[in-house]
């Protein structure tokens, strides 16, 4: 069974993260002005998750943003999408072992990395603070 036991609670959990994310000071605005849409293929529940620049000031989530075309799209597993922010699993073994697919300029990606630092701080009390295991 996924750690995630419904594509409701992964919605209301990564959502969350992502919100906390681009309300940061200073992680928010960087990303806005990264001009860089993420997509996220999750399975085990499946969804789809859009991290949009939004406004430019402000980067956006989407859910199921299907007219929405990518800069970025990663593919991973809801167990793996935890882990990930959990800091279990770093970003070059999930790729060398396939459990993350990343799709678009590696370059791109790379430079999203130092922007998400807030995320990894405020997820593992944030997923606590929902219920989740850490």
């Amino acid at each position: 069974m996924s750690v995630f036991e419904s594509k409701e609670k992964m919605v209301e959990v990564l959502g969350g993260l992502f919100d906390i994310l681009l309300s940061d000071p200073d992680a928010g605005p960087k990303f806005a002005g990264s001009n860089i849409t993420i997509k996220f293929s999750i399975s085990d529940p499946n969804a789809q998750l859009y991290i949009t620049p939004g406004d430019g000031i402000k980067g956006e989530v989407l859910w199921e943003a299907k007219d929405i075309k990518p800069d970025v799209e990663m593919t991973l597993s809801g167990d793996t999408c935890h882990k990930f922010w959990l800091k279990q699993i770093g970003m070059p073994i999930a790729l060398a072992k396939g459990l993350i697919k990343a799709k678009g300029p590696m370059p791109k990606v790379l430079k999203l990395l130092p922007i998400l630092k807030p995320a990894f701080a405020a997820y593992p009390e944030w997923a606590k603070s929902q219920g989740m295991p850490v």
